[in-house]
């Protein structure tokens, strides 16, 4: 009897993992797709790239899942290459090359790992007000990918937005709500994933997906030291990466709080340090596997929220499965074949629901002038560049990688009418977070 219900459980939580990778999936295959093909990558050279990839993924997890006397946050988080990444490995790549795009990233790992320390000292500068901001803007600067992909994955394509890919992305979205309205218990903590695979089928059935890749994919592939060269360091590339990470590590300071909020857990300072830490080995490993630094995905907070499952197992068999699709590229390339708009629907009730997080911390907070003028003017920034990002096209390319990011600008912006309008002192702000 007891190995059944252990059966069950191994069964259940394997579920949920996979729940976990599906919710990330599309995020983590878009950038070697986008770089890759940026950089005019052989179809050899793309296998390797998006399998490594996913394999990568999954060691990044690892690292942020598992607590160490220096390394790991602890919280259900999965980790993958942020899109704010690929704008300068695209710009290093073509300018520099490919070495110089890994050096980079090395560079950029290990800043990331040295000031871990110094940047989880900030947390002073995040009471509620910016915080709250910061998970509101995370979870509302992504539903436009998520409308792009709802529309079909290319909004320059003659398919964008077409009955069929529009039929796929609602119902999808409908079917995730229709089960958080009247499903109950594991049904309901599965909904995301019971969306993305109906929605598939529905697209089976429509005719809008082929197998040939899944054909032409190999059965096997290990990961390979500096497979496209050995890493080369220059001095721009290092300090456009350092930008970038730094971007990162902003927004995922946001998702650790987001998560902390849901799990009821109060961070504190070392918390911080090693979920920095985590993240900047990641990216380290990234560099010299050759393909790309690691940072929490926010996609992930959504599926907490929704399944309501807060413990660590499922997001460890979520990693497993990363590895093994990193290892063997068949089966990788059959997660491949769910369309984006299926993805798409499926991003728009997770996104939302990372926006809703951030409303729900705002709700805690004096909802005085000063507060609202914060979070009027940071979110309202946030949310201008995101939709308009060639405001800044005649800035200089390292400028336009900070000030086109919505939730650097808004979490910047609301850091510094926090320290202007509420001017308490750094004592009271203290004492103000630990409560």
């Amino acid at each position: 009897m007891e190995n059944t219900q252990n059966d069950r459980s191994v069964v259940k939580n394997l579920i949920l993992g996979f729940q976990h990778l599906l919710a990330m999936y599309s995020g983590d295959i878009l950038v070697p797709l986008l770089i890759g093909g940026a950089l005019h990558f052989t179809a050899a050279q793309m296998t390797y790239l998006v399998s490594m990839d996913i394999f990568m993924c999954g060691v990044a997890t690892l690292l942020q899942l598992k607590r160490t006397p220096i390394t790991g946050i602890g919280l259900p988080v999965v980790l993958g290459c942020a899109v704010e990444y690929v704008a300068p490995l695209q710009s290093i790549g073509k300018h520099f090359g490919w070495a110089y795009m890994y050096g980079g990233i090395i560079s950029a790992g290990i800043f990331i790992f040295l000031v871990a320390g110094i940047f989880a000292n900030l947390r002073r500068f995040f009471p509620p007000v910016v915080t709250g901001s910061l998970i509101t803007l995370i979870g509302f600067t992504l539903i436009p990918v998520a409308f792009q992909d709802l529309g079909g994955g290319d909004s320059t394509a003659k398919s964008f937005g077409t009955p069929s890919n529009l039929i796929l992305g609602f119902a999808t979205a409908l079917i995730i709500i229709a089960i958080n309205i009247w499903g109950r218990g594991f049904l309901k903590q599965i909904s995301v994933l019971i969306g993305i695979v109906v929605g598939t089928l529905l697209a089976i059935g429509m005719g809008k997906i082929g197998f040939a890749s899944v054909s032409a994919a190999h059965w096997f592939q290990l990961p390979q030291l500096f497979y496209f060269g050995v890493p080369k360091f220059e001095w721009s590339s290092i300090a456009t990466m350092i930008l970038a990470a730094i971007t990162c590590m902003i927004e995922s300071t946001g998702v650790y709080y987001a998560l902390a909020d849901i799990l009821g857990r109060n961070l504190d300072n070392t918390d911080l340090k090693h979920g920095y830490r985590s993240e900047g080995i990641a990216a380290i490993f990234g560099g010299i596997f050759n393909t790309f630094p690691y940072s929490t995905f926010s996609q992930n907070v959504g599926i907490v929220q929704l399944s309501g499952i807060k413990k660590l197992r499922p997001v460890y068999y979520s990693a497993f499965l990363l590895l093994l699709l990193g290892l063997i590229p068949k089966f990788g390339a059959i997660a491949t074949l769910i369309p984006s708009s299926v993805l798409g629907g499926a991003m728009l009730v997770m996104f939302g629901m990372v926006g809703a997080q951030g409303i729900k911390m705002l709700l805690k907070v004096e909802l005085n002038n000063k507060n609202m003028l914060i979070i009027a003017v940071s979110i309202g920034l946030g949310l201008g560049v995101t939709t308009e990002p060639t405001l800044f096209q005649f800035l200089p390319t390292e400028v336009q990688t900070i000030l086109s990011n919505g939730m650097v600008v808004g979490s910047f912006t609301a850091v510094i009418l926090n320290l202007l309008l509420n001017n308490t002192s750094l004592k009271n702000k203290v004492e103000e977070e630990k409560s």
